[in-house]
């Protein structure tokens, strides 16, 4: 039997809030129904930043926790004026929240959001709490998205591996007879992003133009995966902010750009190094999907790099649709996470169900 869920993302790029509606079983059933972006507007955006990087009074947590959970609300009650058949259709949300800690060496992340109020103002029941049991369990709380992949790309000539490029950039390695392995592997497209509104106040590098016009230092490169994340293989697992100690200072703006592109592509492909075999094809999603030079990058290291797009998946949209899907895993009982995807010591039925009025 399948379920009409609704879930919703907001990434560490504090762009806006992302929501999907799924018919799914859970399983390997997944037909989209609709999906949006909900923008921040630049206040709310700032406030997002500063949580996630410096330390702010509680009440001031709370209040932002308060307002992106009313974002996530309007999310939903915008895609619903769009078709109002989801009001009723939709039997479950799958409500991730916005990260501003995590720090799995220590077992500790924190995704703000008060799922009651989803719950009170839409009259759907919530899942919500996806992290702290897997790292309770001994796990790395993320990625939570490689079950999905595995859902999504089962017919794929395997191995294949497929890429997330949000503020970090996490993989998905799947084998024969259902191998699969995952984590992140470093920066995804949030540094490039500090360093061109830092820069040229810009939100992002559009089109990559920045990055285009520039040259990779390779000195720079080889300092930053230097660092002892790059090392480790997967599963594995960053907070946005680990890895702030890339210093591109030096550097002209271009140039800074594509040395940043460049450290995002190159530590992705030295952690495909280290698993079972090199995947014949990558498959990417994300907002860095979208980047040029990234790509190019990714192209020359793999080969054969197609975005999701070419399969008919948003890659935009992807990480909501997924949280839709896990909250449907949630509600049958099926494991959301494994011990090859995030380390934890079993499969485990994460996140927590808060009721309708």
């Amino acid at each position: 039997m399948s379920t009409i869920a609704a879930g919703f993302m907001s990434g560490t790029s504090c762009d806006g809030v992302d929501v999907a509606v799924l018919d799914t079983d859970g399983m390997n059933k997944v037909a989209v129904r609709a999906g949006l972006t909900h923008p921040y507007d630049a206040a709310l955006r700032a406030r997002l930043l500063q949580a996630s990087q410096q330390e702010i009074p509680l009440a001031d947590l709370l209040r932002l926790e308060r307002d992106i959970s009313l974002h996530h609300v309007r999310a939903f009650q915008l895609l619903a004026d769009a078709d109002p058949s989801l009001r009723s259709e939709v039997e479950i949300l799958g409500f991730h929240g916005h990260t501003v800690r995590h720090i799995p060496e220590e077992a500790l992340t924190l995704q703000i959001g008060n799922p009651w109020i989803l719950a009170e103002e839409l009259g759907i029941a919530v899942v919500a709490d996806f992290r702290r049991c897997d790292l309770a369990a001994g796990g790395e709380g993320a990625p939570l998205v490689p079950l999905y992949h595995q859902a999504l790309f089962a017919n794929e000539e395997l191995p294949t591996m497929v890429l997330n490029l949000g503020g970090v950039a996490n993989v998905t390695w799947l084998g024969d007879c259902g191998q699969i392995i995952a984590g992140d592997t470093g920066p995804g497209c949030g540094l490039i992003d500090a360093w061109v509104q830092k820069m040229v106040q810009l939100p992002f590098d559009r089109d990559g133009k920045l990055a285009l016009s520039g040259t990779v230092n390779n000195e720079v490169l080889e300092a930053a995966l230097a660092a002892d994340f790059f090392s480790r293989s997967l599963p594995k697992s960053a907070d946005r902010y680990d890895f702030d100690h890339v210093d591109v200072s030096g550097l002209s703006v271009a140039n800074g750009a594509a040395t940043l592109c460049a450290i995002t592509a190159e530590a992705v492909y030295r952690a495909a190094q280290k698993l079972p075999s090199m995947p014949k094809q990558l498959l990417v999603t994300g907002g860095g999907v979208h980047h040029p030079l990234i790509m190019r990058f990714l192209q020359e290291r793999f080969g054969e790099v197609r975005s999701v797009s070419e399969r008919g998946v948003d890659p935009d949209s992807l990480e909501a649709q997924c949280f839709a899907w896990l909250a449907v895993r949630h509600m049958k009982k099926l494991p959301l996470t494994i011990p090859e995807t995030t380390g934890c010591a079993r499969p485990l039925v994460g996140g927590v169900t808060v009721h309708a009025k």
